[in-house]
């Protein structure tokens, strides 16, 4: 074969390549587009108070991290909350601080609360350095030595990525989990396989898209492009993010602070947890440990809170394994008045089990 037919029949390879992936994906995303517009609307039953701002002023504390990030703090510590546990909140992929309105609403005028929004996200630098998952746990641990003091512990509650985040410092750090933590909530959250274990790939799209699921994940987690504001925006956020019965409140509120994110952050970070694998923080967890997931999360299904607890189980260290019936992934949100009682009950038990202590 001369070099013009060889050249010839490797263009033709490389288009027929290239058009087959763009029919595979295409098909893919048509498909997800399809479902979510099928999809039930949000039930616009009024605003929830609780994701209103807080109107209790916070102490902003700038914490130097590694890479040469600034992460930004906030600290609820009114007076009566005396020398208790500190509830440390983490938040996810793509959220900031606001994603704990609902609890800091409910918490922050009788308990000492923190709450930081993650690298990149929020009023936190991304910093020069490429972003990793033992960078999470890093970060988490410098927001722990600047806030909980010498005598005192900390309720670690993390959402999503801030779950992984809590269990990369475990895992790092498992020196300083039993005397600097008094009890942890893992929510809606993985250890591992995040990104082979989604569900929001439709079930019934045609053979021929399968090999191209892994592309579809990466593209929609690791692409760098800003996402517009159109009218129809929110459907895609309630179908990916929350279930299928979610208050309007809920939906604008989510959809809203996920646009906000940096394109850079959201896709440093989304290429970071398509390595996930903190399974030796879940060992690490000596403490007692809440796992709490909803029946219809498309990003965490239940499946990874299952063998989440299975290992906490296993160790003796699960407290317990809430299932919310009809929830989706923004759980603290989609049920912010039970997950409320959820928090309620930890700091309840953790405060008599410090009192029995002492």
């Amino acid at each position: 074969m001369n070099r013009r037919a060889l050249a010839i029949t490797t263009g033709a390879v490389v288009a027929a390549g290239a058009g087959a992936i763009a029919v595979g994906t295409g098909t893919i995303f048509a498909g997800l587009a399809r479902d979510a517009f099928r999809a039930e609307r949000a039930v616009d039953d009024g605003p929830d108070d609780l994701l209103a701002v807080p109107t209790v002023e916070p102490e902003r504390i700038p914490v130097d991290a590694v890479g040469g990030a600034r992460l930004n703090v906030e600290r609820y510590a009114p007076a009566e909350a005396g020398d208790g546990d500190i509830v440390v909140m983490v938040h996810g992929w793509t959220c900031n601080i606001a994603y704990w309105y609902p609890q800091i609403n409910h918490l922050a005028r009788t308990h000492d609360v923190v709450a930081y929004d993650q690298r990149g996200h929020g009023a936190s630098q991304l910093g020069r350095t490429r972003p990793t998952i033992a960078m999470l746990g890093q970060d988490l641990d410098a927001v722990l030595s600047a806030v909980v003091p010498k005598g005192r512990r900390a309720i670690l509650v993390g959402h999503s990525m801030g779950g992984m985040t809590i269990l990369s410092w475990a895992a790092q750090y498992p020196e300083k989990v039993g005397s600097l933590v008094s009890g942890v909530a893992l929510t809606s959250t993985a250890a591992k396989g995040v990104m082979q274990n989604h569900l929001l790939i439709p079930v019934d799209l045609p053979r021929y898209t399968k090999p191209f699921e892994s592309a579809v994940s990466k593209l929609f987690t690791s692409t760098p492009m800003p996402i517009p504001r159109t009218p129809y925006g929110s459907r895609f956020s309630h179908y990916i993010a929350l279930g299928p019965n979610a208050r309007k409140a809920h939906v604008d509120f989510v959809d809203e602070m996920i646009a906000g994110c940096p394109p850079r952050s959201r896709a440093g970070w989304g290429s970071a947890m398509g390595k996930l694998d903190v399974t030796a923080g879940l060992d690490a967890l000596t403490v007692p440990t809440t796992v709490v997931v909803g029946t219809d999360d498309r990003l965490t299904p239940p499946v990874h809170a299952e063998q989440m607890a299975d290992v906490l189980r296993r160790n003796g260290n699960l407290r317990e394994l809430i299932v919310l019936d009809g929830v989706g992934h923004m759980s603290s949100i989609e049920a912010d008045v039970r997950f409320n009682e959820i928090l309620d009950d930890i700091v309840a038990e953790s405060a008599r089990a410090s009192s029995s202590v002492g």
